[in-house]
């Protein structure tokens, strides 16, 4: 019998996107040996050369003009992709997709980005018969997820849901599954063995993370957390951004035994695990890891638009703050000096996780319709 073959679509505009789909393939294949599974970031893949400098572009908007993100995410907000911009996108980037598609003749193609699933939904209408999931990795419903050619939608929360049936979207084609997150962050470790693994000592820790891209350093109160650095351990991850990294290292402020400053890392999972509080952009991934952790979170600097919603949903359900001032600094670094206090509140979040989310809820969603 031929191994069913489930085709998974994402884009490069921030790690989140294809983080999601790796963890949806790794959690088919848990499930089921048999599952055969591919991830293409398809713009890249399709265009070496265009893709990586449409990335960029669209990167350094991020960083340089985010207000106009926002105004063309609220603009578009209730909008799917017209049938114009699907043609063009077709057209420039994806004209092979068809292609890549009859290669590999998926089962099921499943979509962690509205650019391949904008494209695949025109195939669709033109003859394509390749069921199309749509998996959402906000907590948020933008209008260019959707089409009327998605066969169904997993989605982190009732909240999106909601917000799916009101553009008209029938309830049998949305189903309430969570992000998927990597079974590494399902994994627990001994953390007197990773103190030993990242040089660290038995004092309470903070990780800051910016963001797979690393957009940090531009903000005071990264700075103002170094004046803890005789009580609290801190670990900055920058990502990428490798010239934030060279600046911090060269500033007197992070230069103390208590203070590492990493550049790209595979191992969030256990950065986690061996910290007491986690301060990050509140992207969809970055939250569902730490929400797997059950670890606290402050957000700062969110990004207008989905990063906005992402954080609101958070703070409303308890698993984090809004970083806003210095005192709110110094509340939580005080706080997880209290072993008892910091204790309790690691395991009300635990149990207000298990209560809200199964990290193989979207696997399971999408291997019932392979079965």
């Amino acid at each position: 019998m031929r191994k069913k073959r489930v085709l998974l679509l994402s884009e490069g505009f921030g790690s989140g996107h294809t983080q999601a789909a790796y963890a949806l393939a790794v959690g088919l294949r848990s499930l089921d040996s048999t599952i055969q599974t591919r991830v293409i970031e398809l713009g890249n893949f399709l265009n070496p050369v265009i893709g990586p400098l449409i990335v960029s572009a669209y990167r350094k908007t991020v960083t340089k003009q985010p207000k106009l993100l926002g105004k063309l995410y609220r603009r578009q907000y209730k909008k799917s992709l017209n049938r114009f911009a699907q043609l063009a996108l077709h057209r420039i980037f994806y004209t092979h997709t068809s292609q890549v598609i009859a290669q590999l003749k998926p089962d099921l193609i499943v979509c962690t980005h509205p650019v391949p699933n904008a494209v695949v939904s025109r195939l669709k209408r033109l003859g394509l018969q390749v069921p199309l999931y749509t998996l959402i990795t906000d907590y948020d419903a933008h209008g260019t997820w959707t089409s009327s050619e998605v066969n169904k939608y997993l989605v982190s929360t009732n909240e999106v849901k909601t917000k799916l049936t009101d553009r008209g979207i029938s309830p049998g084609r949305i189903e309430v599954t969570g992000i998927p997150v990597h079974p590494n962050f399902w994994q627990t470790h001994d953390k007197s063995e990773l103190q030993a693994q990242f040089d660290l000592k038995p004092l309470p820790t903070v990780l800051i993370m910016g963001g797979g891209w690393g957009i940090m350093y531009s903000d005071d109160l990264l700075s103002y957390m170094t004046r803890w650095r005789d009580k609290i351990q801190l670990i900055y991850c920058v990502g990428n951004n490798e010239k934030a990294r060279e600046r911090m290292l060269a500033d007197p402020n992070f230069q103390h035994t208590n203070i590492k400053v990493l550049g790209f890392t595979k191992e969030i999972n256990k950065l986690m695990d061996v910290s007491d509080l986690l301060i990050t952009k509140p992207g969809g991934m970055t939250c569902t890891e730490g929400l797997s952790k059950s670890i606290p979170m402050l957000f700062y600097e969110p990004i207008p638009g989905q990063e906005e919603v992402n954080c609101e949903y958070f703070v409303a359900s308890g698993f984090g703050e809004m970083l806003i001032s210095s005192e709110t600094i110094d509340k939580w670094f005080a706080l997880i000096q209290e072993p008892y206090t910091s204790g309790q509140h690691r395991l009300d979040l635990i149990n207000k996780r298990n209560q809200q989310y199964n990290p193989m809820e979207c696997s399971r969603a999408v291997l019932q319709f392979l079965q």
